[in-house]
This record gives C-alpha cells, structure tokens and sequence, in this order.
C-alpha cells in the first residue's frame, strides 16, 4: 500500500504543481465545467499519486482563482461572477491590445501563431467540433498576448484564459457565442498582420466590450433564473 504523502515510483514523479497545470488545462478546454466537485480519491487514482498531492493541486488551483473549498463538501470548480468578469476583460483589454502594439518587434514565426489558430477555429466549425471552437478561440487571444514577448506574461494570461473559460459556461448556447466572433478575430488577425495596429486595437476594444456585456447580461440572468439549460452546438 502506497504510504499518505508518497508519490508511486512509477508515476512520471507527478508534483501538485504538474497535476494543477493539468487540471487548469482541463478547464481551459471546457472538460471541467463550474460548480464540477474534484474528489480527492477519484484525482488520486487518475494521477497515481497520493491524496496529499492532490490537495496540493487543489491548493494551486484555489490560488488561481479556479477552484473554491466548500465547507463539509470538498473542492470544486468554482462558477465566476460578475465581478471577476469585469476584472477579466479589464485584464484582457490591457494584455491583447499591448500585444498588438508589440506586434511589429516580434518575429515572423510568432506573429503567424495568431492565424494559426483562426485555422485551427475554421477546422472546428467546419467538423462540427463545437466543444473545440471555444479553445481555438481562446488560443487566438493567447496568441494576441504572447505577441508582447514576455513568458511571465504567458504564464499569468494561461490563468486568466482558464477563468474566462469559466466565465463562457454561463452561456446558455456557448458554441453559438463564440461562432459571432470568427470573422472579427479574422478581421483583426489581417489588420495586425498587414502592420495596421491602430486599426487592430480600435476593433479588439469594440470587440471585448460587447463581448463583456454579453457575458454580463448572462451572469445577471443566470443569477435570477432566466436562462434556459446549456446545449452544445449553434
């Protein structure tokens, strides 16, 4: 029997820290849903390691702003309100427009990772991989940021995207939000490619504060029961 607080020699030497970064990825991809309970012995058994370092992954994501402890009922992925909303496309604002700003000092490689991932949202939409589209979409915005040419920066806006992320699930029809946005994020991608910053960050400030004011809506209608139940595709 594996001893409390001993990882299984087999198991790839997994830290708090590497299973946090897995589970932040899962809900970055949109397969850890708000309010989804995260059972100490059901992570234990997956990673293969003790449940003390799954609460050391737990404690990770609480400080990430992803999870929340709840009394007498373990950890879950906690469901964002309306003023960590705000906080988040206040963050966005600055982050994605100051990366179009850097967008001429970066080199050619790095500026294509940002219609590389419009490519990868077309394949999404044209397969009907609906849970996909929003990812590719967020990776968009990633791409946007990483243009500044700070990891630091990268590391910190990997948080914030999982938090939108779980912003996003307040929409009762998420596929459908996200597909409104495609051709402005290709609209936005030629402008920055084509070294037209100006235009590109006027169209992304128009486009984050509609987006937000949906998002807001959502919340508030969430919040007094108006929204129907959630569906996967447009």
């Amino acid at each position: 029997m594996r001893e409390e607080g001993a990882d299984h020699p087999e198991s790839g030497l997994l830290t708090g820290d590497r299973i946090a970064s897995v589970l932040r990825e899962d809900i970055f991809a949109g397969r850890l849903l708000p309010g989804t309970r995260l059972k100490d012995a059901e992570l234990a058994a997956r990673f293969d390691v003790s449940r003390n370092t799954v609460r050391d992954a737990v404690r990770h994501l609480g400080a990430d702003g992803l999870v929340i402890a709840r009394l007498n009922a373990g950890s879950a992925v906690r469901r964002l309100s309306e003023d960590d909303a705000r906080d988040i496309y206040s963050i966005r604002r600055i982050l994605e427009t100051s990366g179009i700003e850097a967008s001429s000092r970066v080199p050619r490689e790095t500026l294509a990772t940002v219609t590389r991932a419009l490519d990868e949202a077309d394949r999404a939409v044209q397969e009907e991989r609906w849970a996909d589209l929003s990812t590719a979409s967020l990776q968009f915005h990633r791409a946007l940021v990483a243009l500044n040419g700070s990891a630091r920066l990268n590391d910190f806006f990997g948080v914030i995207l999982a938090q939108l992320r779980l912003v996003f699930a307040v929409m009762p029809d998420e596929s459908a939000f996200q597909l409104r946005w495609i051709d402005r994020d290709q609209d936005i991608a030629a402008m920055v490619a084509s070294g037209r910053r100006s235009e590109a960050t006027a169209a992304l400030t128009a486009y984050l504060s509609e987006s937000e004011a949906l998002i807001i809506d959502a919340i508030r209608a969430s919040e007094a029961g108006l929204l129907p139940n959630h569906t996967h595709h447009p």
